[in-house]
């Protein structure tokens, strides 16, 4: 065992709660370890030096980043300085491309050795992208099954070693004594709960919270319940809920834990909430300009990862002008209330979970990723 310096990036969510499992393992594996990383709250907890955070990262859609391109070129460059003055053993770059991949190519240039976990979605967009990744980065740790085979076709040799949120969910489930608990816990009464998870960034949850609030206010006899991301002020949130709407803060788990149903932002979400086994619907809307350029750019026929994962659609995806509150309640109503549709989306979510295959996947890529780095 022997110190080392680890460099990590993560620069969203997602990102932070697979850095956070991440940094749990390693540490398990080497107590010597000297972290310095961008991320969150969850990957704070895990001690080291935060160097920036993720609210102040996250920039979604085209034109937001075109609108705030002066700060992430601010950012790349006091990213880039702040590496050569800590001078890692070893840079770990979680998912965010559009400044990771920036990132990965001046460290290889700089003889800094480079290991990606969670690769960008290449396969949807910017396959070109997948050049630039074997020429910069030493190692790649993919989660999703398909993507080793997707990489193979480049001729570009990736592990995947399972999927981390199914520690997750499953770490969590192991700390629900009572689920009455968690009822007490957050002040909720006993109505069954319809579930929203309108996503971690300003810009998403600005677009998407009111639509959802409207498509659930006629379900009577259900609270509803929003999960507040963590990185957002509980201010934010006022200018779009009444008196009688409730968040969580950080709690997302607890809620899809005793939910009958969501309504989620496609990302991670909507593969926590199959974990969960709770039915839902899916929710994507962005800027026009946006859109636009992504509906022209992108080459998957699914924008969720539970559809992508089994290659069909499992769960309804509402995008754009489809993403409205008549449709969203539309469907809702016929998972919420039993029958067919929510029995298939269940049996969907168990053959989801045998594809993803055994857990242990942050223990397992922490494990590599460290027998690597030590014979670097």
């Amino acid at each position: 065992m022997k110190n080392l310096k680890l460099y990590i990036i993560a620069g969203e969510a997602s990102g932070d709660l697979h850095g956070s499992n991440l940094m749990k393992h390693l540490k398990a594996e080497n107590t010597l370890l000297d972290f310095r990383y961008w991320g969150g709250d969850k990957m704070q907890q895990q001690g080291g030096t935060l160097v920036k955070h993720i609210k102040d990262l996250a920039f979604m859609g085209f034109l937001e980043v075109i609108k705030n391109i002066k700060t992430i070129l601010n950012n790349i460059r006091y990213c880039k300085n702040d590496i050569a003055a800590f001078q890692p053993d070893a840079l770990i770059l979680i998912d965010y491309p559009g400044f990771n991949l920036r990132i990965a190519e001046w460290a290889k240039s700089q003889g800094i050795k480079v290991y990606y976990y969670v690769s960008p979605q290449v396969w949807a967009w910017k396959q070109s992208r997948v050049h630039k990744i074997k020429k910069c980065v030493d190692e790649l740790y993919v989660i999703l099954p398909f993507e080793k085979d997707f990489y193979k076709k480049f001729d570009f040799d990736v592990q995947y070693l399972g999927h981390p949120l199914l520690d997750a969910v499953d770490d969590f489930k192991a700390t629900v004594v009572d689920k009455k608990l968690i009822y007490d816990d957050n002040n909720l009464s006993d109505k069954p709960i319809i579930a929203l998870l309108p996503g971690s960034r300003k810009q998403e949850v600005s677009v998407k919270l009111p639509i959802m609030l409207n498509a659930v206010r006629s379900f009577e006899g259900y609270q509803i319940i929003i999960a507040g991301a963590p990185s957002l002020t509980p201010d934010f949130y006022l200018q779009f809920i009444n008196e009688s709407d409730k968040i969580i803060f950080g709690k997302t788990y607890d809620l899809l834990e005793i939910a009958e149903a969501a309504v989620v932002t496609s990302g991670t979400a909507t593969l926590e909430t199959a974990l969960f086994k709770v039915p839902q619907v899916v929710c994507y809307k962005s800027s026009n300009f946006s859109y636009q350029i992504a509906k022209r750019l992108i080459k998957i026929k699914f924008i969720s990862l539970v559809n992508l994962i089994l290659n069909r659609e499992a769960v309804k995806e509402l995008i754009q002008k489809d993403c409205n509150a008549t449709l969203i309640e539309q469907e809702l109503s016929e998972i919420i209330v039993g029958g067919m549709k929510r029995e298939k989306m269940l049996n969907d979510y168990n053959e989801l979970e045998q594809i993803l295959g055994a857990g242990g996947a942050s223990s397992k890529i922490a494990h590599a990723l460290l027998k690597t780095i030590n014979q670097a």
